[in-house]
This record gives structure tokens, C-alpha cells and sequence, in this order.
């Protein structure tokens, strides 16, 4: 799919700005799935002193991929995505003015997490490739969920039958031993991801982001390290806003509109 003509732009699809400025992306305007706040955050969970190779699989536009390499200048990004209406967008973002600082240290792969070892492998989804892998996978199982009537944002929300297990097969599978897997999900699936990540890697961080601060969390950051035998860990978890709004928290602020990193340190 070609990008609109410039006439059209304007209507279908929307530049946004986020980390304050510093990274803006180019994505549709409606019917499909819009980056926003988990995009962030997962690239914030990425530790300050993060270096190497980071592939943030089921990329979309590239909005993770971008915050991430706007704030740490030590890391080579590559976005994998695969939705053909999407990946336009993901290449206008790269040739945006407003992201020049880290463009180039940002690659596009056209690629399916979920086929089978020899097809990823030909699409250079190579094994041990990655120092860092960071992904965003869809939030809901098909079989338990009604779709979106938009079938383009229900591709965005919706594991296909095999469920989590495809996505964690391909970063164990790309990631070097000791490297790490960062993921953002929703918080009443962590058994299902935990499971998915169970004899690939260890060492796992629980991070809960609690909408407000008496509220029970609805998403939850979990990194994780393959090939660790180091226990579990609940660390304390972030508020998103402020009691009395919707407001961001002062800490939240730091990470939405000053680019600021979580502040994780990194794990072995």
C-alpha cells in the first residue's frame, strides 16, 4: 500500500510528536491501532546504560524503536514489522527532519515473527542477533475476545491461536544468551506470558503500571534475561496519573514529555 497522495495525507494519517518533541511518528488517523503510552514505557524500561543491538519485534510505526534510540545513544535499532499498510508509515518516520539525531541507527525489517526457524531465518530474523529485544505484542486471544470491528486494529489486539508462544519462541531465538526481552502487556495476561517465556529465559522483572494509585494495574512491564537462572523479582511498579485527573504524575511526566528512562537497572 502507497502512502496517500498530499492531499490526502492530512485526512488519513496524523505526524504526533512524543518524548516532547524529540521523536514524532507518522501513523494513521483512524481505523487502525495508534501508539501511545505502552510505546513509551516500554522503551523507558530499557535500563540508561543499555548498548548494542535492540529489535523491537511487531514494531508498527515505530514509535518504541524511536524513543528508545532517542535516549540512549549507544544502541543500534531494528524495527521488524510485517503489516504491509504500515511499514510506509515506519519508513516516512525514518525520513523525518524531527528524527535525524538517531535515524540512522534504525533499520526496517520486513518480516513475520510467528512463521516457522528457516523462513524467519531468511527474512533475517538471525539467531543470536540481538543484544536487547523489546516487543509489544497483541494484547488479547482471539478465542477469548471479540474483535475489533475494524479488522485492521483487531491484527493489532489479537493473538492468533497459538498465543504468546510464537513471539517468545522468535526473541529467545534472536537474542543472545544473557541478552534481554523487555515486554509490555496487559496485566490480567501475566500468567499467560510468564508462561510463554517459562525454559527460555530467567531472571524476570514484574513492573506494574497502575493507572492511579490506589488503582489495581491494567498493564505490566515484565523483562526478563535468556538463559538466566536468577529467581523472579515484584519490583514496586509506577503510577501513570494523578488521583484528581488524567493528568500525568510528576514521574510519569519525566518519562512522556522529557524522554526520561524507568531507571531499571539492568539484571544478569
Amino acid at each position: 500500500m502507497s502512502l496517500p497522495h498530499a492531499s490526502q495525507e492530512r485526512e488519513e494519517t496524523t505526524r504526533d510528536a512524543f518524548l516532547g518533541g524529540k521523536v514524532h511518528v507518522h501513523q494513521p488517523r483512524r481505523g487502525r491501532h495508534r501508539a501511545g503510552l505502552d510505546a513509551v514505557y516500554l522503551a523507558a524500561a530499557l535500563p540508561d546504560t543499555t548498548k548494542g543491538h535492540v529489535v523491537d519485534l511487531g514494531a508498527g510505526v515505530g514509535t518504541a524503536g524511536f524513543c528508545a534510540a532517542a535516549r540512549l545513544f549507544d544502541i543500534n535499532v531494528t524495527l521488524v514489522e510485517l503489516d504491509a499498510a504500515i511499514l510506509p508509515l515506519a519508513r516516512e518516520g525514518l525520513k523525518d527532519p524531527a528524527n535525524s539525531g538517531f535515524a540512522n541507527r534504525v533499520t526496517l525489517l520486513e518480516a513475520d515473527i510467528t512463521a516457522k526457524g528457516s523462513l524467519r531465518h531468511e527474512a533475517g530474523l538471525k539467531p543470536s542477533m540481538a543484544d536487547h529485544v523489546i516487543m509489544n505484542p497483541p494484547y488479547y486471544e482471539a478465542d477469548r475476545f471479540r474483535a475489533s470491528p475494524s479488522m485492521a486494529r483487531a491484527g493489532a489486539h489479537m493473538l492468533d491461536e497459538r498465543g504468546l508462544a510464537p513471539w517468545a519462541k522468535t526473541a529467545s531465538d534472536i537474542v543472545k544468551d544473557g541478552g534481554s526481552l523487555t515486554v509490555i502487556f496487559r496485566a490480567d495476561g501475566l500468567q499467560d506470558l510468564l508462561g510463554a517465556l517459562k525454559g527460555r529465559f530467567g531472571s524476570v522483572d514484574i513492573i506494574p503500571l497502575r493507572p492511579r494509585q490506589e488503582a489495581p494495574a491494567t498493564r505490566i512491564l515484565v523483562r526478563a534475561v535468556k538463559a538466566s537462572k536468577a529467581s523472579l523479582q515484584l519490583l514496586p511498579g509506577f503510577v501513570l496519573h494523578e488521583d484528581d485527573g488524567s493528568g500525568f504524575t510528576p514521574q510519569s511526566q519525566t518519562i512522556m514529555r522529557d524522554g526520561l528512562g524507568l531507571g531499571l537497572p539492568a539484571r544478569k
